[in-house]
């Protein structure tokens, strides 16, 4: 261990306990008005990681000299980061949110209960399963803005939105395993391990979706008491060509999710055009997104530094132990970051490989760091819980019992 690997497990483990602390920065703010300002700041779960990452930055600038912080630096990957920040832009348009939302309330007015009550369930399962095919940070984003009204809204006691919160960010963690491509743990081990869509769907597919099914209806029945039908959008309907294309700009940026320079210049494309038909646009969530995409890279500076301990840890657990491990161990670290090093381990037995991407995925909504979508779907529903901001004790009890569904059915 040496000294660098020492200060950044250090500063790792101060970034958790901050992450913890952040709902407590928010009620400081209001005690102490004269440095709200900077509570506030303090108290932006987005902000906690980015935070760290640059006193990490510094550490190393003056322990190791500034050309040493610099190389670290620029030699992370900070592709996925970059592609939530604009998968959650373009997800959130208008008019891609307008189609979303007729599809779904079509479906829910053919189903056999209040159409209220259809379109929570439709939030919770259809959508996080739909993450396996237009990825898991879309799927949230969407999953999150049409639940938002509904679901996370003054009226709905605390306890039951915490839940509804938890089910969510299980359920986009194992719902994008039907594929290869969509979930950021499984896309790190895909090609190494040589596992297709084909693979996913065998091994993991039927045991998330039904798990994810399982969840979204018990949640949707503890909640269907208190869904009010939801307010008619009084805004002109978006025409359907320009509908057509935002869902095209999303496709292309899903299928350039690996070529940041190419689907950044798509990107590009697509705020000129968002201007070009203002009229048919609503604000885009710009800074929301860019606080994810802060809070990711400084989750990609600081787990960096940690491979020293966790690798050990990962290689040295029999499958059943690597299971509870890595379900255990994405709590306090991403669990793509986690997937990754597993990758690296030689001579991995195929029950071995299983577990550990079964025990990541099935621990990602335990807190808001476990699974890259989840800070976007934190930014996005912070605004309806006390305080706007949301507890990680909360979220950690309305997410256990989802996980534990999961758990169950990966280990069948």
């Amino acid at each position: 261990m040496t000294t660098m690997q020492l200060v950044g497990a250090t500063l790792f483990a101060c970034a958790l306990v901050h992450t913890f602390a952040a709902k407590g920065f928010e009620m400081l703010a209001d005690r102490h008005p004269r440095h709200e300002g900077l509570f506030h700041l303090l108290g932006e779960v987005e902000v906690v990681f980015g935070f760290w990452a640059f006193i990490l930055v510094l550490a190393m600038a003056l322990i190791s000299g500034p050309g040493a912080a610099i190389d670290y630096a620029e030699s992370r990957q900070y592709t996925e980061p970059l592609f939530v920040f604009v998968v959650m832009v373009i997800a959130a348009s208008r008019p891609v949110l307008d189609a979303m939302r007729s599809l779904l309330r079509t479906l829910a007015r053919l189903a056999p209960v209040r159409t209220e009550v259809a379109l929570a369930w439709l939030g919770l399962a259809l959508v996080p399963l739909a993450g396996s095919l237009i990825t898991e940070p879309a799927a949230m984003t969407l999953a999150a803005l049409m639940l938002a009204p509904q679901v996370f809204r003054p009226g709905i006691p605390e306890p039951l939105k915490y839940g509804a919160l938890g089910v969510l960010f299980v359920n986009v963690s194992i719902g994008g395993t039907l594929t290869s491509y969509a979930a950021p743990p499984v896309l790190m081990v895909a090609s190494t391990w040589g596992w297709d869509s084909a693979t996913m769907l065998a091994q993991f597919g039927w045991r998330a979706a039904l798990a994810v099914l399982i969840n979204a209806t018990v949640a949707t029945l503890l909640l269907r008491a208190h869904l009010a039908p939801a307010a008619l959008d009084e805004a002109p309907p978006v025409p359907v060509k320009v509908s057509a294309i935002h869902l095209l700009f999303l496709a292309a940026v899903v299928l350039l999710a690996h070529h940041p320079v190419l689907f950044l210049g798509l990107f590009l494309l697509f705020l000129g055009f968002t201007q070009a038909y203002q009229r048919h646009q609503d604000p885009l969530i710009l800074k929301e997104g860019l606080l994810v995409g802060f809070f990711l890279a400084g989750l990609v500076v600081l787990g960096g530094m940690q491979q020293w301990w966790l690798q050990p840890i990962v290689s040295s657990l029999a499958p059943t132990a690597l299971f509870f491990g890595a379900l255990g161990l994405t709590a306090i670290t991403d669990n793509a970051a986690l997937t990754y090093l597993g990758s690296l381990i030689a001579g991995l037995s195929e029950q071995a490989k299983y577990m550990l991407v079964a025990g990541a995925v099935a621990g990602g909504g335990l807190t808001v760091i476990a699974n890259a979508p989840n800070p976007a779907g934190a930014a996005l529903l912070r605004r309806g819980f006390n305080d706007e901001s949301i507890g990680a004790l909360g979220l950690l009890a309305g997410a256990l019992g989802p996980t534990i569904v999961a758990a169950i059915l990966f280990l069948i």
